[in-house]
């Protein structure tokens, strides 16, 4: 065998397999303790230690997802069942650690001590938290209320631009929100603006005083003597006492307005300012407004429409006795006031005849004089009132019989002779240049005459020598004088009448006489 010998040698290796997980290493109660520790922080840091991963990344995960619940803060809090399940994963993930800790030794940190002081340090971070937390979602509250407060300042804003009547629903809205605010969360600083507000509210509510519309601003003046009720908790001051001048003074104005104008409005007004505010400056004003329309309305009687004025005399003294019985102190000069009313009213009804005569309103003209002849008879125009009734009542028959006013004129230089050929008691009425009224008896042996015997040629009625008819002679001025025959027996003849002119030198003889036609007689 030639040149050099080479030996081949086999070298074999036996390397060991790398193990999955670090040895068990001795138990420590100190170490699992500090991973238990370490996983309630809710970062998975006993499980980062103890090199497991995915339960690490789970950790992660869990509190992400708390944080996402959690975040951002608000005034309800993180629901409950998230809280929870939380807690019910941190206790389990401790257990867990606990568990895994006790014999598997730490990575990066190998003293179990000092790993436990890491962990319970790093639980002050979730406790840090939920302080933070708290006083995130506190805030979160005070902003919820602040909400609150500014809806119910837009609420008031809008409803100052409509009508009180289609605003008070929202001004009720916001100021139970006020109230609320008050009463459930008294420390918050809405609940604090709500005093300064309420300057804002009672100037929105109260806008029609200001703006001089004394009537519309009754109602809502009214609705804030209310509000302190509604909020016995906040501090109003001033604005309790805010409304009352005003609404005396709404009361007193509006009152003034209808009673001036005529209108019936005015007495429920002037009552509950008398009832509420008696002793006012307003109050004391509203007897002196009275006695005011009484003259004004008496001035009325010598205008062109007197007879409104005696019905409107009539009414403001009812009215006047309608006030409230909380007149006080002036009380008197109000029954005075009513008195007066009442007085003038009764004396203008003259006038008012007199009016309806000149209208041609005979019928209400006679009706009016009447009830004054007969209210006021020791009146110096008593008798002429008497001549106005009877002349109304001949224009209701004979309308130019109106076309003149009577007057007191009695006599005259012409005779004439009435005489009833009827058997009927019948009053004759006449006027002209003068006025006057007499009775006399009916005819007993007179009857009806019949239509047809009337409408015949040279048919004169009072002509039989052999009768005795009832007469009555009167002295009667030159011209033309209308005569009204009617039965005073209630029926329903119809009266008759005759126009006489009147010249001097003559006698004149009037014959009333009564005919039947169609079953009655007329």
């Amino acid at each position: 065998m030639s040149g050099d010998q080479y030996g081949r040698y086999d070298h074999t290796f036996n390397v060991p397999p790398m193990p999955s997980a670090p040895p068990p290493a001795p138990a420590d109660g100190v170490r699992a303790v500090a991973v238990a520790v370490l996983n309630l922080s809710g970062l998975g840091l006993g499980y980062a230690l103890t090199r497991r991963w995915v339960l690490t990344a789970l950790c992660w995960a869990a509190t992400a997802a708390l944080l996402l619940v959690a975040l951002p803060a608000d005034p309800d809090g993180v629901p409950g069942f998230a809280l929870v399940l939380y807690g019910v994963f941190l206790v389990a993930v401790a257990a867990h650690g606990a568990r895994v800790g006790l014999r598997t030794p730490l990575a990066g940190l190998r003293n179990a001590p000092l790993a436990l002081g890491l962990g319970l340090l790093l639980l002050v971070a979730p406790a840090g938290g939920a302080v933070l937390y708290d006083g995130a979602r506190d805030e979160a509250i005070q902003q919820m209320l602040l909400d609150r407060l500014d809806e119910a300042n837009r609420l008031v804003e809008a409803a100052g631009d409509r009508p009180f009547d289609s605003a008070q629903a929202d001004y009720r809205k916001a100021l139970a929100s006020y109230a609320a605010l008050q009463a459930d969360h008294p420390g918050s600083r809405a609940a604090e603006r709500v005093p300064a507000q309420m300057k804002t509210f009672y100037r929105t509510v109260g806008a029609s005083y200001e703006q001089g519309d004394h009537c519309a601003a009754t109602a809502p003046l009214k609705f804030l003597r209310t509000v302190p009720k509604s909020l016995p908790a906040t501090d109003l001051g001033e604005l309790k006492t805010w409304p009352d001048d005003r609404l005396a003074t709404s009361l007193y104005e509006c009152a003034s307005t209808s009673l001036t104008a005529g209108e019936a409005g005015w007495t429920g007004q002037f009552g509950e300012l008398l009832t509420t505010f008696p002793a006012s400056a307003q109050a004391a004003k509203v007897e002196p407004a009275v006695a005011a329309a009484v003259v004004r309305t008496e001035k009325d009687l010598g205008g062109a429409e007197p007879c409104s004025a005696v019905e409107r005399l009539s009414t403001l003294s009812s009215q006047i006795d309608g006030l409230p019985a909380e007149r006080t102190t002036f009380s008197g000069a109000l029954d005075k006031d009513a008195a007066r009313a009442t007085a003038s009213a009764d004396t203008g009804k003259y006038t008012c005849g007199v009016d309806q005569y000149r209208d041609g309103d005979f019928k209400s003209a006679q009706t009016t004089m009447t009830d004054y002849a007969s209210g006021h008879k020791n009146a110096g125009n008593a008798a002429l009132a008497k001549k106005f009734a009877i002349a109304a009542e001949i224009a209701q028959t004979v309308p130019a019989a109106g076309k003149t006013l009577p007057t007191t004129r009695s006599g005259g230089s012409i005779s004439v002779t009435v005489q009833n050929d009827s058997p009927d008691q019948i009053t004759v009425l006449y006027t002209g240049p003068v006025t006057g009224s007499f009775t006399l008896k009916g005819c007993g042996s007179c009857k009806a005459y019949s239509l047809g015997s009337t409408l015949t040629p040279g048919f004169e009625p009072c002509s039989n020598s052999s009768k005795k008819y009832p007469e009555r002679t009167i002295s009667l001025p030159v011209g033309t004088t209308f005569f009204l025959h009617k039965p005073m027996n209630d029926s329903l003849d119809t009266p008759a009448s005759d126009t006489a002119k009147l010249e001097s030198g003559y006698i004149y003889t009037e014959c009333a006489y009564t005919t039947q036609r169609l079953g009655s007689l007329s």
